[in-house]
C-alpha cells in the first residue's frame, strides 16, 4: 500500500465532513488548476462492478481521455477497503493506456447522509408509510460530487446505476429515482451519465468488464442493504410511496444542502431537513 492510499484509508475510517474543504495532501490547488485544464475529463462513481462497467462504456460512448475516480462515504459501510483500490485496478487494465485514470479520491458527509436517511426517519415514516434509507443513500452518492464536479470545471459523472439487475428491482434505480437524479444534477449544470441504466442482464455487465466478476462481490457491502424487501426477498415499497418521498422530502432537500455547499459553506444539514419536512 502506497503512502497516498493509506491517507486515503484513515479519511475512509474517519469519515470527517469533507465535501468542500479536501485537505491539500488529496486536492491541492495544483492540481485543481490541472484537473480544470483537461479538455476530457469525467468523474467516475466507484464502488464495484457495476461502476467499472459504466466507466469502461463512458469511455467508449463519450471519448473521455481523463478519468477522477471517487468514492464518497456514507457511514454505513463495511468490508475490504481494498477491494476499492481492486476496482479502480480493474478498470485500468480494461482501459486503452492513452486513457488517463487519476488518483482516488474520498469524501463524503456523515452529517448529510444522517439528514435524508437516519434523523428523522421516524417521522419519514408517519409521513410517507414506509421508511427506507436506500433512496436517499444513493441521491446522496450522486449530489455529494456535485461541488467537486463544479469546482472542476463542471465536469460530468459517471454512474453504474441500472434499472433491472437480471429481473430484480432495486428500489433506489427505479425509473423515476434515477430521472431525479439526473434531472438535479442538470439543474445544477451537471451531467450525470448512466451508461448501463437499459443493460438488464448480469453477463453483459461481465462481458464489458471481461470477467465473471459478479453482482455485489468484491465490494464494500452496507449493513442496511435489503431492507425494503420480505423475507422471501419481495419489494414491499409501492412506486407511487417512493415518489412521494422523492419529490417532497429528498430531492428538494438534498438541493438545498448542495446549494449551500455551492455557496462555499457547510450546511446544517438537520435544520435544512426539519424545515422541508415541516413545509412538505
Amino acid at each position: 500500500m502506497t503512502g497516498y492510499e493509506s491517507q486515503i484509508r484513515e479519511i475512509f475510517l474517519n469519515k470527517p465532513e469533507c465535501i468542500i474543504n479536501f485537505p491539500e495532501w488529496m486536492l491541492s490547488k495544483d492540481e485543481i488548476n490541472r484537473y480544470r485544464k483537461l479538455e476530457r475529463l469525467a468523474i467516475v462513481e466507484m464502488a464495484g462492478r457495476d461502476s467499472v462497467a459504466a466507466a469502461i462504456k463512458g469511455i467508449e460512448e463519450y471519448e473521455f481521455s481523463d478519468l477522477l475516480p471517487t468514492y464518497v462515504y456514507t457511514g454505513t459501510e463495511f468490508g475490504n477497503w481494498q477491494s476499492v483500490i481492486n476496482a479502480i485496478e480493474r478498470l485500468k487494465q480494461k482501459l486503452p493506456k492513452e486513457i488517463r485514470v487519476h488518483d482516488l479520491l474520498v469524501f463524503g458527509s456523515p452529517g448529510f447522509w444522517q439528514a435524508l436517511n437516519g434523523r428523522y426517519a421516524s417521522d419519514l415514516m408517519n409521513k410517507y408509510g414506509f421508511y427506507t434509507p436506500c433512496i436517499g443513500c444513493h441521491l446522496y452518492l450522486h449530489t455529494t460530487r456535485i461541488p467537486l464536479a463544479v469546482l472542476l470545471g463542471n465536469r460530468p459523472i459517471i454512474a453504474g446505476e441500472r434499472e433491472n439487475h437480471d429481473g430484480s428491482i432495486k428500489i433506489n434505480q427505479i425509473s423515476k429515482a434515477l430521472d431525479s437524479y439526473e434531472d438535479l444534477a442538470g439543474r445544477l449544470k451537471i451531467s450525470l451519465l448512466m451508461p448501463l441504466r437499459q443493460r438488464k442482464d448480469g453477463s453483459q455487465i461481465e462481458k464489458i468488464i471481461g470477467s465473471d466478476w459478479k453482482q455485489d462481490k468484491d465490494q464494500p457491502g452496507c449493513v442496511l442493504s435489503g431492507n425494503y424487501r420480505d423475507p422471501q426477498g419481495n419489494n414491499m415499497i409501492k412506486k407511487q410511496d417512493a415518489v412521494n418521498l422523492l419529490d417532497n422530502f429528498l430531492v428538494p432537500c438534498a438541493e438545498k444542502i448542495i446549494g449551500v455547499y455551492l455557496e462555499g459553506s457547510v450546511p446544517d444539514h438537520k435544520e435544512i431537513a426539519k424545515q422541508q419536512i415541516l413545509d412538505a
